[in-house]
């Protein structure tokens, strides 16, 4: 069994990984590492050595990195809180059955479960969200995306990895980040959003365009994740 934890290391398959899905896993990793917890210091420092590019995502994660090197991880670190985690709740429920169904642990949870097993992923230790959080999942992109994780099998209403993002993520994650840039705690976060909105959409658009058939590229990932 994989854990999720593992989601950025290679599989030991002998495929080659082609260099669009090691950057797609790059941007996959870097949004489910700010979701699932507030940035500390190191990864502060990380993100603001971040090099732009002319794309909108690119700049995107050029004005993220450029707060991130001013920020205050304290600051940062109660805004995650005031965002996520609250006093009862946070402003925001970043899970797929509460956006889908208006509720949480429902049905997308269990569909979740069930291809995290066909994939032969289980939870890391320490970690008690369920898994529809959407860090836990684009977690699992990452995996798919840099060979971690092989999706070959997966039958989830469609191929592998594009079956995957259709069924979990494309129903509502843009939504999730459109509510993130407007929480009203959101300041820092207000700057994941947008990366976060503008990766969705690429991703979105590179599966519908694969899934109908056209010899489209993959993301024009900008702003490369080191």
């Amino acid at each position: 069994m994989h854990r999720i934890e593992d989601a950025t290391d290679p599989a030991d398959t002998g495929a080659f990984i082609a260099e669009q899905d090691v950057l797609r896993a790059q941007h996959w990793a870097g949004l489910a590492r700010l979701m699932v917890a507030p940035p500390d210091a190191a990864t502060l420092q990380a993100l603001a050595a971040v090099t732009a590019d002319d794309t909108p995502l690119g700049q995107a994660w050029g004005a993220l990195g450029a707060r991130a090197a001013v920020a205050d991880p304290a600051a940062i670190g109660q805004e995650f809180f005031e965002l996520f985690v609250g006093v009862g709740r946070g402003e925001l429920l970043p899970y797929a059955s509460f956006y889908l169904t208006g509720f949480l642990n429902e049905r997308p949870l269990a569909e979740l479960r069930r291809d995290l097993g066909a994939l032969g992923i289980e939870r890391a230790a320490g970690r008690h969200d369920p898994e529809d959080h959407i860090a836990t999942l684009c977690e699992v992109m990452a995996g798919i995306a840099s060979g971690g994780f092989v999706a070959s099998g997966l039958g989830c209403g469609g191929a592998g990895e594009a079956g995957f993002f259709a069924r979990h993520i494309e129903p509502w994650a843009a939504q999730f980040f459109e509510d993130l840039a407007q929480a009203p705690s959101a300041d820092f976060y207000r700057a994941v959003a947008e990366v976060g909105a503008l990766w969705i959409g690429i991703e979105t658009r590179a599966f519908a365009m694969a899934r109908a058939g056209a010899a489209a590229p993959r993301a024009a990932a900008g702003g490369r994740i080191h």
